[in-house]
């Protein structure tokens, strides 16, 4: 099974550098439609309703302390191992999302069942690491 680095490579790989809060979004909106899609995961990580919306922890580390990443900045991963069918379905998410900006996908995420039920009562901007189940992010996009 692929994982999140190799997602992300191959989203910067296709889009050229961006912004880490873009990047996080467009591997959370792959694994999201994959999971609609197919009902399986693209990869097995998590993500997380941190403030700025849906976060995986294992990317963050990765790239913390960046604003904008590159193929370079993405230590791990490989996009050779993703099948044709994952480029394909993450093709898909990449002509719909993105040339959103990344507060736009901020936006979006916020506005969206589970990241909105992850953090429950949380105010705005309260830092919180729970996970959005992968059961309610293929249940939401699912029924769209």
């Amino acid at each position: 099974m692929a994982n999140v680095f190799d997602v992300a490579k191959y989203i910067l790989e296709k889009k050229g550098s961006m912004s880490t809060w873009k990047l996080q979004k467009l591997c959370y909106y792959s694994q999201a439609w994959e999971l609609a899609w197919t009902e399986s995961p693209l990869f097995d990580e998590d993500f997380q309703a941190w403030a700025n919306g849906p976060v995986c922890p294992e990317l963050f580390r990765v790239h913390q302390g960046k604003f904008i990443v590159g193929t370079d900045d993405i230590s791990y991963g490989s996009s050779d191992n993703l099948t044709l069918d994952q480029k394909q379905d993450i093709d898909i998410i990449l002509k719909d999302y993105g040339d959103m900006e990344p507060f736009d996908l901020r936006e979006l995420s916020h506005s969206e069942d589970p990241w909105r039920n992850a953090r429950g009562s949380l105010p705005e901007g309260v830092k919180c690491q729970t996970v959005i189940k992968k059961a309610d992010i293929g249940e939401y996009y699912g029924s769209l």
